[in-house]
């Protein structure tokens, strides 16, 4: 991978999370200015999780099967970014529902097929230990800015300015993906390895099974972190603070990330992301006092950085050449999409029924699931 390819990759990175660190926090805000009702936005931000258990998979078979994993990368970024200027025009619930799904759909493609191809062009250099973490961080960078600089912009003149700032992130983004490059996917003679094949394999089960209970867990996190906080009786600022902190841990993470890998397989290394896991989320939920929050916070550089690493390194053991693009949908979507999916509403019944430190309780339960999954792949590597 050379320089500019290099320099290609992180922008892409970080615009792209510039758009996540854009919706995930600020567009709950931007539809209850609309006047949705409570259930309406729930809905509409359901749509993010959702779509995610469709959509990578589709976007990732179609790249194995037409091996060009950057072509349908760019034709997808057009679309969000033709897709997105909708919401000026948008009236009523129904309307904005079909607006959400079908945008999150298109935009679920581009981040396991990034990976995908940022692992690919890695991995013909022998590169992943050293430069993924690197490249990686970017990502985490374009969520910090955009968060303090759109939030600093909402305060001031109100977050009927969101959708500038989505038009101008995807924009960017969709530019940039014709910079990218990507060695060429190697057709082999025959089809050695049939997907299907892959998937029966008890190991890759174990290690999905694992994947699910985890993000399961990160769920309570994503969905009630801040309102458990607020709840706590901190302001909105320390929460943004807590925010911060835990992105800035993964980004030291993702920097440093080569050393932990000349030492550890990615085995134990994700063996001791559900142990920190489970201990983290005990803490938030059963000593919530402020400097054991803030260590658990600084948590996320392992819970997420050295987690998310590892199983992208481990997942290409199974999914390589012409299932890598489906392997790493196939994570994205039962992790994610179903994992991220099942544990919000797991966590709202908990919540709603036996309190909100038992929220977290339960976090800390999944990820010792995760953990036991886990054990269960010999895989030592």
């Amino acid at each position: 991978m050379t320089g500019p390819t290099r320099l290609a990759f992180a922008a892409f990175f970080f615009f792209y999370f510039c758009y996540i660190g854009l919706m995930s926090p600020y567009a709950s805000l931007y539809f209850a200015h609309l006047d949705f009702t409570a259930f309406e936005i729930a809905v509409l931000m359901s749509m993010f999780q959702v779509t995610r258990m469709i959509g990578p998979f589709f976007w990732g078979w179609l790249a194995d099967m037409r091996r060009d994993r950057l072509g349908i990368m760019r034709t997808t970024a057009v679309m969000a970014t033709l897709l997105f200027p909708a919401i000026f025009f948008l009236e009523g619930f129904a309307a904005f529902l079909i607006w959400m799904f079908v945008l999150n759909i298109v935009i679920s493609s581009l981040m396991p097929l990034g990976e995908a191809a940022t692992v690919h062009a890695l991995q013909k250099e022998n590169a992943f230990d050293e430069r993924y973490g690197r490249l990686r961080l970017w990502g985490s960078m374009g969520f910090i800015v955009m968060v303090m600089s759109a939030g600093a912009w909402f305060e001031r003149y109100g977050i009927e300015g969101l959708p500038w700032f989505g038009v101008v992130a995807l924009l960017i983004m969709t530019v940039l993906t014709w910079a990218l490059r990507e060695p060429p996917i190697e057709a082999p003679l025959q089809q050695v390895i049939r997907f299907a094949h892959v998937l029966k394999n008890t190991q890759v089960q174990w290690f999905m099974a694992s994947h699910f209970w985890m993000i399961f867990a990160h769920a309570a996190l994503y969905v009630f972190y801040s309102l458990y906080l607020d709840h706590l009786g901190y302001s909105k600022a320390v929460i943004g603070i807590f925010w911060m902190l835990g992105v800035l841990a993964e980004v030291i993470f993702f920097y440093y990330q080569k050393h932990f890998f000349a030492r550890f397989t990615s085995r134990q290394l994700l063996l001791a992301a559900y142990l920190v896991a489970a201990l983290r989320f005990a803490l938030i939920a059963y000593w919530p006092v402020f400097w054991v929050l803030l260590f658990a916070q600084l948590m996320h550089a392992v819970t997420f950085g050295v987690h998310h690493s590892a199983s992208i390194k481990m997942l290409q053991i199974w999914f390589h050449g012409p299932l890598q693009a489906r392997g790493q949908a196939l994570y994205s979507t039962v992790s994610y999409g179903i994992g991220g999916t099942v544990g919000g509403i797991a966590a709202g019944y908990v919540w709603e029924h036996l309190g909100a430190a038992h929220v977290f309780g339960v976090a800390a339960i999944s990820s010792a699931l995760a953990y036991w999954c886990m054990q269960r792949v010999r895989l030592h590597i």
